[in-house]
């Protein structure tokens, strides 16, 4: 790739270079070449543009029987739907799995059949299933227990369950599959065709099981009397999980979010709708606000009050409810904001500098924000990372966040299969652990030793990606609403990123919790406000608030739409920096 504006330094020490299309293609677009453009760089084939310029579920859904199990799935299911059987689903505490759940309740609800949730603590039960939990539900009275996103490693404990039960998952298998009725995962090591949607979330893959299972009823004349469930109105539940779960946006998760957003713009679900509202937002929520607005608020409910609030949310028919649970999680948001601060603070004081990949350990620190706390570790350091939360007798529960070509989750059951660990799990660019009192350290060891090539391979690779090159003046909202319809936009798919300049900074100072803002002015004499987020300790945000009128300076970020001010006015959002000549 040819590099942008001949940097091979950046302030963050990487190169520039264009996203995948050679210069004399990127540079003076024109609006009408402008969205085949994002969509070509992106990987999209010429073939299947008009395709992925406007993503539909019937242009990307797959028959769901190509997936090992799915019509076994689909087949019990219908059994017990069809014979009023009890009906379970254990689910997860993360937003994917609240989804997932909550899915498959409005699903059999629009069946005429309710189905009992169960959510598991996070500190008292940790993740998976459970015997007590399995027992109980069965004591209740289910006979049949479908997981969601969870299940794949639940060995010991599913050969135990004391009914039939049906795995949904996405993480990453071994090469044994628990006992179950059915373990439908595009992830299983012997998943044929299914193998290339490996990058769906959980909530869709149970989406798929949702079709599957009311092709099947259709099958056995279910609906000669009753309508059918409208499958497409739970896609806002499929986009919410997609984005929050950090799934790739590419093939069938692009049809699931774009379609997902337009279902929640209308908020028939009156728990997001309270949701969004408790989130502040005025307008149709975007993919942006689906991770870092709504999917936070319904995972503060796991991580630091109550599991099943998410769920609750998702499903409730009462508004009022709607409202109370809304609010309790915008509340728990706030209270893990807090909680989250203390263990970042802590979990840096303990990096090592010359590792490859960053394990740190502590007591006492809250195993509901482990997780974001590596992914932070992870952004700022631009290494994997890994954060354990030890508790008094030393066990540890760890959340690890990973970057882009090198699996993490394959480590993780690798360590486990080693014996370095009591539990572990995941995908490739996050994972779930359990570390036995005393087995951090040679856990540590087994991690830097397995991965270290292929972090220095993917740090070394690394390099950012530009899309166009414009003055400060062509950066409006204009050009925002013309970028957009290259979306959605997310891992996967990069939203696009623009070089500016070269601009002098008119003013710079830090605002907020450590963000660094400023205003630069570029030759056209255009100004621009500028935002770096949390970048007020970092080389990136020490070069903006060190840069005098007399240094120029090449910005590269996406284009972002100010909504704080009322103005509409566009902005920049850093990724980084170039001094320029």
């Amino acid at each position: 790739m040819r590099s942008v504006l001949d940097i091979d330094r950046s302030i963050l020490g990487q190169p520039w270079r264009w996203r995948a299309l050679a210069a004399d293609q990127r540079e003076g677009l024109v609006p009408d070449d402008l969205v085949t453009s994002l969509l070509l760089a992106r990987g999209c084939p010429r073939e299947a543009l008009q395709a992925h310029r406007a993503p539909s579920i019937r242009g990307f859904m797959p028959d769901p029987s190509i997936f090992r199990d799915m019509d076994t799935a689909a087949a019990r299911l219908a059994d017990a739907v069809m014979a009023g059987e009890g009906i379970a689903i254990f689910g997860d505490y993360d937003v994917d799995g609240a989804t997932s759940a909550a899915l498959l309740v409005l699903l059999l609800r629009a069946l005429d059949r309710d189905a009992a949730v169960h959510i598991p603590d996070r500190l008292t039960e940790g993740y998976g299933p459970n015997a007590p939990a399995l027992h109980r539900l069965a004591g209740e009275g289910a006979s049949l227990i479908v997981t969601v996103d969870c299940g794949a490693q639940a060995f010991d404990v599913l050969a135990e369950a004391p009914v039939d039960v049906i795995v949904v998952d996405h993480h990453q298998c071994a090469t044994q599959l628990p006992r179950a009725v059915a373990v439908v995962n595009p992830n299983r090591l012997d998943e044929g065709e299914g193998a290339r949607h490996g990058h769906l979330a959980a909530v869709g893959v149970c989406f798929l099981l949702a079709a599957a299972l009311v092709r099947e009823l259709r099958a056995r004349g279910w609906f000669a009397r009753r309508a059918e469930p409208k499958l497409l109105d739970l896609l806002d539940l499929v986009a919410l999980g997609t984005v929050a779960d950090v799934a790739q946006l590419r093939g069938l998760n692009r049809a699931f979010v774009a379609q997902g957003l337009k279902v929640m713009a209308a908020r028939r679900n009156i728990g997001l709708a309270a949701l969004i509202e408790a989130s502040r937002l005025t307008r149709a929520p975007t993919c942006s606000d689906l991770g870092f607005a709504l999917g936070p608020r319904i995972n503060a409910g796991g991580r630091v009050g109550r599991a099943d609030l998410g769920v609750r949310l998702l499903t409730t028919r009462d508004e009022g409810e709607a409202r109370a649970i809304a609010q309790e999680l915008d509340r728990l948001n706030e209270e893990r904001r807090a909680i989250e601060s203390i263990v970042q603070e802590g979990a840096e004081a303990l990096i090592v500098a010359d590792r490859s990949v960053v394990v740190v350990a502590g007591t006492g620190w809250h195993p509901g924000v482990i997780g974001i706390v590596a992914g932070r570790l992870k952004e700022k350091l631009g290494r994997p990372a890994i954060v354990v939360a030890l508790d008094e007798d030393g066990v540890g529960k760890g959340s690890g966040r990973s970057i882009t070509g090198v699996d993490l989750g394959q480590a993780v059951l690798a360590a486990k299969e080693a014996g370095l660990l009591v539990a572990g799990g995941g995908h490739a660019m996050a994972a779930g652990l359990t570390v036995a009192a005393g087995g951090v350290a040679a856990f540590a060891s087994f991690i830097e030793e397995r991965l270290a090539d292929a972090v220095a391979k993917a740090r070394e690779d690394r390099a950012l990606l530009v899309d166009s090159v414009l003055a400060p003046g062509g950066v409006t909202a204009e050009l925002v609403a013309a970028l957009e319809q290259g979306g959605p936009y997310g891992t996967g798919w990069p939203s696009p990123r623009v070089a500016i300049g070269p601009v002098r900074a008119v003013k710079v100072d830090v605002v907020g919790n450590g963000h660094v803002r400023a205003i630069v002015a570029g030759d056209d004499g255009r100004s621009l406000k500028a935002m770096a987020f949390r970048a007020a300790d970092t080389p990136l945000g020490e070069a903006l608030l060190a840069a005098g009128p007399g240094r120029r300076l090449w910005l590269a970020g996406r284009a972002k739409v100010d909504e704080w001010s009322g103005r509409g006015t566009a902005e920049l959002h850093l990724d980084d920096a170039a001094w320029a000549n």
